[in-house]
């Protein structure tokens, strides 16, 4: 990673905040952080962003449509942080999740599923989208504000993860995660 982000020893406001946060939950700041540390105001718009649609659509809902970008973007920074969180939240077992890093989407519900799809394709070819997409996620039982937010989790993943990759952002280590599904992970496409 060619920038320098703003060093942990001594930071303040916004940064202390977000070096702390991973400091207190996993004893170092990931280097995605650090990344984002450097415009802290940025981080802090898209973690409005995610607040505002969260509670419309429900945390497994919002997993799977991280996971599902990330996948199709080849993201492995959010592929591990995310996986990891929809195991914590009971989103998805570990089992799943490996299906998932080798594109079986099995282990999750069937409308999680049906947003993984979008997800993947708003995230790989979003101008040949159609109404038939959309009425996917309507088939699968979400309505318009869901379906608003599901996209709006969809494309804030992308900025997220293309940030990151673009950063040439190392890739962390992330504690609590079996080696072998990391591993499938990082590999995931």
């Amino acid at each position: 990673m060619i920038i320098t982000p703003p060093a942990a020893e001594g930071a303040t406001g916004k940064v202390a905040e977000m070096y702390a946060g991973d400091i207190d939950s996993d004893g170092f700041v990931f280097g995605h952080t650090a990344a984002m540390a450097t415009n802290p105001e940025a981080y802090t718009a898209f973690e409005a962003l995610i607040r505002a649609v969260v509670p419309s659509i429900g945390i497994g809902v919002y997993e799977a449509a991280t996971l599902g970008a990330a996948r199709a973007i080849g993201s492995p920074h959010c592929l591990l942080a995310h996986g990891r969180k929809a195991l914590r939240a009971g989103v998805v077992d570990e089992s799943g999740l490996t299906d998932f890093a080798h594109g079986d989407d099995s282990g999750f519900s069937e409308a999680e599923q049906a947003v993984i799809r979008y997800a993947g394709r708003l995230s790989t070819d979003p101008a040949s989208m159609t109404d038939a997409d959309t009425q996917a996620l309507r088939d699968a039982g979400f309505i318009d504000r869901q379906i608003v937010d599901i996209t709006l989790v969809a494309a804030a993943r992308n900025y997220f993860s293309r940030a990151l990759l673009a950063l040439a952002v190392p890739i962390d280590e992330v504690p609590g995660l079996d080696p072998a599904i990391a591993a499938a992970l990082r590999a995931a496409r």
